[in-house]
């Protein structure tokens, strides 16, 4: 968060964020590596939603949800929720 309250999107901090969730080491998510590649499945999928969803304050809907296949495709979004694309 920036002092202002608005979220900053800052791709490592999302790497480690969603490393976290889905239990494995930021530097084995690369930016395009599928989630299911580094053992994410529906339930991973989930909590990673909701972990960003309360970090950022954005909510997303069911089409954006399955748009979530790598970092970048989420990075890419948030960027665009958060206004910093």
């Amino acid at each position: 968060m920036s002092e202002n309250g608005v979220a900053v999107l800052d791709r490592e901090d999302l790497r480690r964020t969603v490393a976290q969730v889905l239990d494995i080491e930021p530097s084995d998510l690369t930016d395009l590596k599928r989630f299911e590649e580094v053992g994410g499945d529906s339930l991973l999928a989930l909590e990673v939603i909701v972990v960003l969803e309360v970090k950022y304050g954005v909510r997303f809907g069911e089409a954006e949800i399955r748009a979530f296949t790598s970092l970048s495709s989420i990075h890419d979004l948030l960027a665009v929720k958060l206004g910093a694309a």
